[in-house]
């Protein structure tokens, strides 16, 4: 699927945003920072987000039996034991989890300041991805033809100027399309990058 997002006013520039056919899932990143525990996959229709659910993986085996309060235990568990934040994921479609860090990896993180958000933003990057709602954008710029044994006749077309993949949401992808289609029409006619 592709989606012309914006035109420039001098009709020279386009930016599309484009369906990543290929999104790579953001949990087989190096640099995530935090611990998912699957608590239900309904029934294996999903993955589980994570294998191993991180270092208090132990204590969520020890709680899941109780359908009722066990998450709201292992949430305060690791907030006085740990020192630490657990949000829960419930997706319309995919597997319900919990994601957490411990106190210690919330300071190393950002000092303990913003720690919640950090969590949500790595939460949604996934919710997003095992969705289908990662984008990507292509710039294209107006190309004009001509024949070379007949000058009178041509045509325009567009030609791929840049590109860029991978962006986990569709409003991020709108915003960072926008931003680079900004940078192109400020370029004078004829530069290159």
């Amino acid at each position: 699927m592709t989606d012309v997002l914006a035109t420039t006013e001098d009709g020279r520039f386009r930016v599309r945003l484009v369906l990543d056919e290929h999104p790579e899932n953001p949990r087989n990143d190096a640099e995530t920072l935090v611990h998912v525990i699957t608590i239900d996959t309904h029934l294996g229709q999903y993955h589980p987000v994570d294998k191993d659910g991180g270092p208090l993986a132990w204590a969520w085996e020890r709680l899941k039996w109780n359908r009722w309060t066990g998450v709201d235990i292992f949430t305060r568990y690791v907030s006085i034991y740990h020192g630490g934040i657990v949000l829960e994921s419930s997706p319309e479609r995919g597997p319900r989890s919990l994601w957490y860090v411990t106190g210690e990896e919330a300071r190393a993180i950002d000092g303990g300041l913003l720690t919640e958000g950090y969590v949500e933003a790595e939460m949604q990057e996934y919710e997003a991805w095992a969705e289908g709602d990662v984008w990507g954008f292509v710039v294209e710029e107006r190309v004009g033809w001509t024949r070379d044994d007949d000058p009178d006749e041509s045509m325009e077309t567009w030609g791929h100027v840049d590109s860029c993949f991978g962006f986990y949401g569709k409003p991020y992808a709108r915003s960072q399309a926008r931003e680079a289609l900004r940078f192109y029409a400020a370029r004078p006619a004829g530069t290159t990058v």
